[in-house]
């Protein structure tokens, strides 16, 4: 599934935050996010389609400020090369729309099945809770 809009629509069916981080890459501040520490059971969604990205059963608590994640539900998340801040980092963003959700960093050494560290702004996720988070793809 595709979900392609103009800026006035995606501004329409976005909060200002939402747009920010969605639409123009943005980055909401560490520690602020209202996921960073949900233990729940459940599925994560893009927050501009609605999209399942990820599973809880793949978040881990990382400390780094944002809800961290060791994979994605399979062909939900595509990886750019991003080079803005004077680095080269892996961008994510949703398939589905585009929308941007964060960063992916790899060999930090976490106890982790893939020794990766998806970053993702809370702002960009809308959480389902549900103990059937297995079964969602």
């Amino acid at each position: 599934m595709s979900v392609q809009k103009s800026e006035e629509e995606w501004r329409a069916v976005l909060s200002p935050a939402q747009f920010k981080i969605l639409r123009q890459k943005g980055t909401e501040p560490a520690g602020t996010g209202e996921y960073e520490h949900t233990k729940d059971s459940g599925t994560y969604a893009c927050a501009g389609c609605g999209t399942p990205l990820y599973k809880s059963t793949t978040k881990f608590s990382s400390g780094c400020g944002w809800p961290a994640f060791f994979d994605a539900i399979p062909g939900a998340v595509t990886r750019h090369e991003d080079r803005s801040w004077g680095m080269t980092r892996i961008e994510i963003t949703c398939t589905a729309c585009g929308g941007h959700l964060g960063h992916v960093f790899k060999g930090e050494g976490f106890p982790t099945p893939t020794d990766e560290r998806h970053c993702v702004n809370s702002v960009s996720l809308k959480f389902a809770p549900g103990d059937n988070a297995e079964s969602k793809a």
